[in-house]
């Protein structure tokens, strides 16, 4: 028995929660794409075959209406003695507040994924007080939501109580003589960079008291300019928690005067996490072990109820951003459940009026996470459940095309990256083709492993779409790129051709960046001669301007590692992460470039404090280490098959865990050994090492000496 409600109602009512808790400097800060909303009114309906009568529980958020055997009934029952035979149950219910939700509790008469639900059933009434209808109904959502009591509009995420690492009064003010007429003034220190709620512990007094929040101490004293902060009102109270929750390191506390408090401290938030089947990684060398370890962290403060960005500015949920942290997740946490709310929370509902998060290439790394997701677990249900607003989607982006290329529109943002180097957007960007191409295959991989579609599944179109041949589209797009972009004179893809002319190929902009040859070689667009160039001309030419964030970096160095890097990609990851560590980081941040010094690390997007210092792409050597270093991966659906490929580069040994759908896989490597344990339920999978192929049999230890 769960709850249930209309599927991916959930996800969008909770996502305009989390996304409007965005404030700038105490001033609400909503997202600027469109907004959708749960509907309000959903009908559930099941049939029962009885060998005998039962009573069930009727349980709902919102009012509601029920009809048993296309007779509604009087007032809004709690019980019904549903007698044996078979029957029909309709029950509406309305909920403009949280999504419409049913539990129903019986012997055999229960709520769960056989019910179907509709949001709007066309159900009419005849002359004899008979229900007719037509609606469309659906597989409905549900989640972990298994008792009455447990209801989803409750859900919250876990909390902590955490004590400060320090608390000090500030020069200039006094604790001990608080009628001396000036304010009492605390910076408190948590010690590394968290998230929750602070909380004032035994106050004297009222007033309004005032607190700035900072990942910095620099920011933390900067009442004019850090990015976030509270003034609330407070009287005297064994306890006082902030109703909102913030991130912070440090915490300036301003009391007015004639108030005092016994301490500070917080509620930490967080996801609770399975850690016994989570991922792990450790070797010889001590900074890439804490670099895993801040990354992991990183990770698990930027996993909440869906996977954000960054904790403390945007607070919001990105398709770039998320696609990244699902990779790492599936090395670190493997939280599913988080994965497909985010997925359906971005896509939102028909019809589609822009790009997601309004971002050209955010649409398009969208499309990939959903097969992403299906490579990792298996799971085909949450594909057909995604495939028809795919279908939506791609109609939209097919419907914006310019000659068969895609372009930023007007209404559009073209991304890209954040540059410290001159780069326009403008036109046909050969980056872009690379990741619509990408979406296309993606379609096709989908289209097929879905099969037809049954009216259930297409219910929520509303559109009759043709079928289209979407790895033919694909074909040829490629082969337009190669035309179009590829330079054997520079060993390149160049960067755009410029929208004055598109079909002209000498309006071609001959710059050369990393972005679109480092994902010719990720999505395998590039056949090995042209890999050997890439690497030479641009991967490793310090002539082609350097990525300096995160967020380019995870596929710079994943590109890098499958042209067999590893040894360069190592040093990377410890001169780049390793040099935040060096600069104090607690967790991983939105941008980091060596040449920067001091309080210069905090600045973004001209503000003092603007960047991010806990950003989700941040993380990317969780994934780097587990997928590239320990090498593991599946090579069919679910881990169904899977293949190992670690490199030990120059460690003396690594070892760690890489989560499946059934429990980690195991891994150690030292200078002369493998050993490998996996769960029951993976199925046979390859070892690569020193030149041999060796097959692993299914949930066994296996110990190779090479």
């Amino acid at each position: 028995m769960t709850w249930l409600w209309y599927p991916a109602d959930f996800e969008i009512w909770l996502g305009n929660r989390f996304n409007n808790r965005r404030t700038e400097r105490g001033a609400m800060f909503p997202p600027f794409w469109k907004q959708d909303s749960h509907w309000a009114t959903v009908e559930f309906s099941r049939e029962y075959e009885l060998a005998k009568p039962e009573t069930i529980r009727i349980y709902v958020e919102g009012r509601y209406n029920f009809m048993f055997d296309g007779k509604l009934q009087f007032g809004e029952p709690t019980e019904w003695l549903v007698p044996a035979g078979r029957h029909k149950i309709n029950i509406k219910v309305h909920n403009p507040a949280s999504p419409p939700a049913l539990f129903i509790e019986g012997e055999t008469i229960k709520s769960d994924a056989s019910w179907r639900v509709t949001h709007e059933d066309k159900i009419w009434i005849d002359e004899n007080g008979v229900a007719h209808g037509s609606g469309i109904y659906l597989v409905p959502g549900f989640w972990n939501f298994n008792t009455p009591s447990d209801r989803p509009s409750l859900f919250r995420l876990a909390r902590e109580e955490w004590k400060a690492v320090s608390s000090h009064v500030l020069s200039g003010t006094s604790s001990d003589e608080p009628s001396n007429g000036k304010a009492t003034t605390l910076l408190v220190d948590f010690g590394r960079e968290t998230m929750g709620y602070i909380v004032l512990n035994g106050i004297q007094g009222h007033g309004i008291v005032e607190l700035y929040y900072g990942e910095s101490e620099a920011e933390a004293l900067d009442k004019d300019y850090c990015e976030t902060l509270d003034k609330l009102e407070v009287e005297t109270c064994p306890r006082f928690v902030v109703p909102e929750s913030k991130a912070f390191r440090f915490v300036q506390v301003v009391l007015p005067k004639g108030m005092t408090v016994e301490s500070v401290s917080m509620e930490y938030e967080y996801l609770p996490q399975d850690l016994a089947s989570s991922g792990s990684f450790e070797c010889s060398d001590e900074e890439l072990n804490r670099i895993w370890q801040v990354g992991a962290y990183t990770m698990d403060l930027t996993t909440r109820e869906f996977m954000m960005d960054g904790i403390k500015r945007d607070r919001w949920t990105w398709s770039g951003d998320a696609i990244q942290s699902y990779l790492m997740n599936y090395y670190l946490r493997f939280d599913c459940d988080t994965v497909k709310r985010t997925i359906r929370q971005l896509r939102g509902k028909d019809p589609v009026s822009s790009h997601i998060n309004t971002i050209l290439d955010y649409t398009f790394y969208w499309f990939k996470s959903v097969y992403d997701y299906y490579q990792y677990t298996g799971d085909r249900d949450f594909v057909c459940e995604m495939y028809p607003r795919m279908l939506t989607l791609m109609d939209y982006c097919l419907g914006r095309l310019s000659e068969g290329w895609a372009i930023g529109q007007p209404d559009d943002w073209v991304f890209i990256d954040w540059v410290d180097f001159p780069m326009h957007k403008r036109g046909i960007v050969c980056f872009e083709q690379f990741l619509f191409c990408k979406s296309l295959e993606t379609m096709q991989l989908c289209k097929d492993l879905v099969g037809p579609l049954s009216t259930l599944q297409m219910s929520n179109l509303h559109l009759s779409y043709p079928d289209v041949d979407y790895g033919a589209k694909a074909a040829e797009l490629r082969e337009k790129i190669d035309k179009t972009f590829w330079s054997p004179a520079a060993h390149a893809y160049l960067h755009a051709l410029e929208p004055s002319n598109l079909s002209n190929p000498s309006n071609l902009n001959s710059q050369v960046t990393k972005f679109p040859s480092m994902f010719a070689i990720l999505y395998g667009y590039a056949d090995e001669q042209r890999q050997r160039e890439i690497l030479e001309h641009v991967m490793q030419n310090p002539e082609v301007p350097a990525i300096t964030t995160p967020y380019m970096r995870f596929y710079e160095l994943a590109a890098l590692c499958q042209l067999g890097q590893h040894d360069d990609v190592l040093s990377e990851i410890k001169a780049y992460w390793g040099g935040m560590l060096h600069e104090g980081a607690t967790t991983f941040w939105e941008k980091y470039n060596p040449e920067m010094k001091g309080d210069e690390h905090l600045t973004m997007y001209g503000r003092p404090y603007g960047k991010s210092l806990c950003h989700a792409w941040g993380a990317s050597p969780v994934y780097l280490l587990g997928r590239y270093f320990l090498g593991i991966e599946p090579t069919s659906p679910g881990y169904t098959t899977w293949q190992a490929k670690p490199h030990l580069s120059n460690l003396d040994w690594m070892r760690g865990a890489v989560p499946t759908p059934f429990g980690p896989i195991r891994i150690e490597v030292s200078k002369h050994k493998v050993t490998l344990t996996t769960p029951l339920g993976v199925g046979p999978g390859t070892l690569f090492i020193d030149g041999k192929t060796i097959s692993i049999p299914p949930a066994q230890a296996t110990i190779i000496d090479y």
